[in-house]
């Protein structure tokens, strides 16, 4: 009884020591950038014990007077418990579909957003259909956005997003929508930010050769702008690529191995962050050594850190002379070590492409071609016309030593023009294949001394499966792409497909290799992350979003793999 009466008035006298570690332990979570209103109701008084105090999942305990402890229980405030599922994207996961959880979108917003955009936003079902699914990429996610706006200037970006952040609502930049990761679904419903209507030149600075341009222009229009001036912006991603969208993922593309990816050809951008503010990340000096790098850090961040809305683009002259060369092996070995024997020559090629002969067939389908079924690999040589002859005669010369036969060559433009095309075009011949399939396309990357021993090892697990798969590769910087064409609603195809990935990605990364060289994350690919980069380099990443994206509205559930916690 006496017991009783002890606890009784020690319950008590506690309750308002409880209320200030109540009010001392938000105060913790705030400082560390934490959303507290979501986790505020958890938090109760056990009836069985009314001494622990509990929230949802660790436990940390706070010691009072000597023995007498107080538990809490809090979740894990970078986790995006709220809104990731932890089967999407963590470790192991095989869904295809992304889940997510959406929220009603308040009205005060849409009153906001139209305010805003005006007549440039839409709720239109089949818009919010066509935004919500990407256009070349097997992926689908259980929602929708709930609005597309489509603004027209950096003030409109920036009033769009703190907007969103007033209502945690959640944003999905969007480019060109040629992304094959995910990058541009929307599992959470929320505002899509369509960027096409920004696209405008804003600087051409010739003697300086470089550009400013609004983030919706794509490469192929910049570049017939660049044109007259004797310049050109030399990465060539997938046709309807835009600039933004190139940076977001961090692409490249065919020419990679001459001028770089898309981290060494940009100056400097504007992006508007989560909270509305704009930021310029750099001067247009072409090389400073002044504060942190943030330019390096946007270009890849895949709309998880803010919008993009202007980007200054380095860039070069268009070359005096080409000439293009095709030629071809009995193997896929015998090619990529071509290629790399090419490197190691010491020769400055622009391109090293490489095809199997199923990709091959794959393009006479399509184009009705009449081109040898055989791996087949093609240059292209730059420079002064008696240089770009010289370079031809050398890879001309390692060919003849490494089994190659039918070197031909073109120099003329219109010939040069239709042998890039067929290239470029090559995921959409494969579904002449196929023609009711879908692709997923690896994109692994490795040491240039391992192409060889990758693509052949890889080569022998395509030729042995069911289904239809293509080799495609920028064999001059160790870039390979397949595309495995599969019936997304046959289990047996999905199943199928994905073991061929496992084993690509996973055979590149026993290589030191990446589990994408220039395709980006997205949703895809985050579940391979953990193993390249290690748990630690993916909370540093988490720190990040979390520091400039507390409210975890850009693009949330890409890129970071939602198991890593800090």
């Amino acid at each position: 009884m006496a017991f009783t009466c002890w606890v009784s008035r020690l319950r008590s006298s506690y309750s308002k020591t409880i209320t200030n570690l109540r009010s001392s332990f938000f105060h913790r979570l705030r400082t560390r950038g934490a959303n507290t209103t979501a986790i505020t109701s958890p938090y109760h008084f056990s009836k069985q014990n009314p001494f622990r105090f509990t929230c949802s999942n660790s436990l940390l305990p706070i010691t009072l007077a000597g023995s007498l402890a107080i538990h809490f229980q809090s979740p894990p405030p970078l986790c995006d418990a709220s809104l990731d599922s932890p089967g999407i994207g963590g470790k192991g996961s095989t869904e295809f579909v992304v889940q997510g959880s959406q929220k009603h979108l308040p009205q005060e917003l849409i009153e906001e957003l139209k305010a805003i955009c005006q007549d440039n936003m839409s709720m239109d079902y089949d818009e919010r259909y066509f935004h919500g699914k990407p256009q070349h990429s097997f992926h689908k996610a259980v929602n929708i956005p709930d609005v597309v706006v489509f603004p027209r200037s950096e003030e409109e970006v920036s009033n769009i997003v703190k907007s969103c952040d007033k209502h945690k609502v959640p944003i999905v930049p969007y480019g060109g929508a040629t992304s094959i990761e995910g990058h541009t679904l929307s599992p959470h419903g929320g505002v899509c930010i369509d960027m096409s209507l920004m696209q405008n030149v804003k600087a051409l600075h010739v003697e300086d050769m470089d550009v400013v341009v609004e983030p919706g222009i794509g490469w192929m229009e910049l570049n017939e702008y660049l044109e007259p001036h004797g310049l050109f912006f030399p990465l060539d991603p997938g046709p309807g690529a835009t600039i933004g969208g190139m940076c977001a993922t961090r692409c490249s593309g065919s020419l990679a191995v001459r001028y770089g990816t898309m981290r060494d050809n940009v100056i400097s951008l504007k992006v508007v962050l989560p909270n509305g503010d704009v930021v310029k990340t750099a001067s247009r000096a072409r090389k400073s050594a002044a504060g942190y790098d943030l330019t390096r850090l946007v270009i890849g961040s895949e709309g998880t850190l803010g919008v993009i809305t202007e980007v200054t683009l380095r860039l070069q002259k268009i070359p005096q002379h080409s000439v293009v060369a095709m030629c071809n092996f009995p193997t896929v070995k015998d090619a990529a070590d071509v290629a790399i024997a090419t490197m190691l020559s010491g020769i400055q090629v622009s391109r090293v492409e490489l095809m199997d002969e199923v990709q091959v067939r794959a393009i006479n389908i399509a184009n009705d071609k009449n081109l040898p079924e055989f791996p087949t690999l093609m240059f292209e040589f730059i420079g002064t016309e008696a240089y770009a002859r010289e370079q031809t005669l050398i890879v001309q010369k390692i060919i003849s030593e490494h089994r190659g036969s039918d070197f031909v060559f073109a120099e003329d433009p219109e010939a040069k023009k239709e042998l890039w095309k067929i290239r470029k075009e090559a995921l959409w011949a494969c579904f002449a294949m196929e023609p009711k399939y879908e692709a997923m396309i690896s994109d692994v990357c490795v040491p240039l001394s391992h192409l060889a021993e990758l693509i052949s090892r890889s080569k022998k697990e395509l030729d042995a499966s069911p289904l239809v798969c293509t080799v495609i590769a920028h064999a001059g910087d160790g870039n390979f792409h397949t595309v495995i064409l599969f019936d997304p609603n046959q289990e047996d195809h999905r199943r199928e497909a994905e073991r061929l990935n496992h084993f690509m990605v996973h055979s590149a990364l026993s290589m030191e290799g990446t589990c994408t060289g220039e395709h980006g994350v997205g949703t895809g690919k985050m579940k391979y992350l953990e193993k390249e980069l290690g748990v630690e380099a993916l909370k540093t990443m988490k720190r990040i979003k979390n520091a400039l994206d507390p409210n975890n509205i850009m693009n949330p559930g890409k890129l970071i793999p939602p198991h890593v916690c800090f």
